[in-house]
């Protein structure tokens, strides 16, 4: 007998899309929207002396239940080319959104009021955002101007989905 709820599958569980919004190209436009001012800061030594910055940004319409983690990666940008660096600031920038995306909440809130959440392996390194749903990491600066690039980056994508459904809000079916 053929399942009724989910008849071209034949019971399997259907693999959810990514965002309608919040897709590859908006998280870029994000991104460059912000790159002025990411570039400008890494010049001077104020935010961090790597002079580096990478950035993940996770699909706002996949979690933890519905793609692994590789999957789920959006889009990835490093500034500059990673063979510059002192560190491997994709791994670090990576660990901390993957707790942002496992947990929804901001790293550091997880380390710092949360760490009963916090399972072996977890980065302890602080710089991954979760906003409404819009989760970024950032690595390569100091601790708290991670955690605030990565905000401005989600606020910017977040703005650009907004953006993209009011121009368009015929596109999704109910």
């Amino acid at each position: 007998m053929s399942n009724l709820l989910n008849p071209a599958t034949g019971g399997l569980p259907v693999r959810r899309s990514g965002s309608a919004f919040a897709d590859r190209q908006a998280a870029i436009a994000a991104v460059e929207l912000l790159l002025p001012s990411l570039s400008a800061a890494l010049q001077g030594d104020a935010i961090g002396d790597s002079g580096c910055l990478h950035i993940v940004i996770m699909d706002p319409g996949l979690g933890p239940h519905d793609a692994p983690f590789e999957d789920a990666i959006l889009y990835e940008f490093s500034l500059p080319a990673p063979k510059e660096w002192d560190a491997d600031y994709r791994a670090y920038a990576r660990a901390k959104a993957r707790l942002s995306w496992e947990t929804g909440r901001d790293g550091h809130l997880v380390q710092a009021l949360e760490p009963h959440r916090l399972r072996a392996g977890d980065t302890n390194l602080w710089g991954g955002v979760a906003r409404d749903g819009i989760v970024v990491g950032v690595s390569g600066a100091l601790p708290w101007f991670d955690e605030a690039f990565a905000g401005c980056i989600a606020q910017c994508l977040r703005a650009f989905a907004k953006h993209r459904a009011d121009a368009t809000p015929d596109a999704l079916a109910l």
